[in-house]
């Protein structure tokens, strides 16, 4: 018979990454939200859950009991082959209350010799953890924010650091937004759930770091909300402003959103800031991405909507600065690895990790 794993065992077991976790629910509910790292194997799609839904509510519970029977013994050979194609690994599933999916699931592979725990009070346990732990969290690391103009390369730099073994939070990357109009084109949003969940995982991985590298970001990044913790560490923190040549700026931009492969999305968004943008110059930027002269659109944006936004906002922040030059995102990142390698933190064990 199968086992239950609590909430608490889950997340210790998967810190030594030994466990392998299945959300059961359908493909519209994984898609919403899930626990970072999940594979989906549905019980049902999201057509027969809304049909034993629907029975559940109009008819009687046994009648969706029966339903849900009859549905799952039609596939329940592809659906076990999909657990035993995963191996040996330890495996837990959970479902949204840890209710009848998960425990069917549970007690069919059990049934079948697959070992598989189920998840004490499923996926809402897990969200209900996510936000205990985001409204009690203590930020007590130091808050590194690297600044920079639109096309600077701020989150490359950040990867680049990141890979050197530099703790970084990579906001942009867990929201799946640039936090610009154009910010959502090639990538795919995350909604608040997910970010959350996210977000903790990484502030747990670091919560011991003295400090913590990050993009200056407004309090939205997309369609995610940062908490209020993180945007007053950032506002207390030390600011790095980074300054690189126009052509790089252009070029990054470029090779970053590669506009001739997302044309409509980028005209879209451009008609959502045309207003904003004195009609010249509005009208000369249109007729640039219609022709595909996107090297020139993105001057343009840069002249007349993106630097100037950004010198009216300002810092706004009310930490230590420091201007840092460079020709490249390259020596950017060179630069500011120097810098935190010589910061008086010497004996943190981030440090002794880069140097190695």
């Amino acid at each position: 018979m199968f086992q239950d794993i609590t909430i608490e065992q889950l997340l210790e077991r998967r810190q030594s990454d030994e466990l392998l976790l299945i959300d059961v629910r359908s493909p519209s509910e994984f898609e919403e939200s899930t626990i970072p790292g999940s594979l989906n194997i549905p019980i049902f799609t999201d057509e027969e859950r809304k049909e034993v839904g629907t029975l559940y509510k109009q008819v009687s519970i046994q009648a969706a009991k029966d339903k849900g029977l009859e549905i799952v013994s039609r596939k329940l050979p592809a659906f076990i082959k999909q657990f035993e194609a995963l191996g040996e690994r330890p495996k837990a599933v959970f479902c949204w209350r840890g209710g009848m999916r998960s425990k069917t699931t549970a007690t069919v592979l059990s049934l079948m010799g697959i070992r598989a725990q189920r998840l004490v009070g499923g996926y809402r346990a897990y969200r209900k953890w996510v936000v205990s732990m985001l409204d009690s969290f203590q930020l007590t690391s130091k808050c590194i924010v690297i600044h920079g103009y639109t096309g600077t390369g701020k989150t490359e730099i950040l990867r680049g650091l990141a890979k050197q073994g530099f703790p970084v939070l990579d906001l942009e990357e867990l929201a799946g937004h640039r936090g610009s109009i154009f910010g959502h084109i090639g990538k795919k949003p995350s909604n608040q759930k997910n970010f959350e969940s996210m977000l903790i995982q990484e502030l747990l991985k670091y919560k011991d770091a003295p400090y913590l590298l990050m993009e200056a970001e407004s309090k939205r990044i997309g369609k995610v909300v940062l908490p209020d913790f993180l945007v007053e560490g950032k506002k207390r923190g030390e600011h790095y402003m980074i300054e690189i040549p126009w052509d790089v700026r252009v070029r990054n931009i470029l090779n970053d959103y590669k506009p001739e492969e997302h044309k409509e999305m980028c005209m879209e968004a451009f008609q959502r800031i045309k207003n904003r943008i004195h009609t010249p110059a509005a009208q000369q930027i249109e007729n640039c991405l219609k022709e595909e002269r996107y090297g020139e659109a993105v001057s343009l944006l840069l002249e007349y909507y993106y630097d100037p936004r950004y010198d009216h906002a300002g810092l706004q922040y009310n930490g230590e600065s420091r201007s840092i030059q460079a020709g490249s995102v390259q020596e950017a990142t060179d630069k500011i690895a120097a810098l935190l390698r010589m910061r008086t933190d010497r004996a943190n064990p981030v440090r002794e990790q880069v140097t190695k």
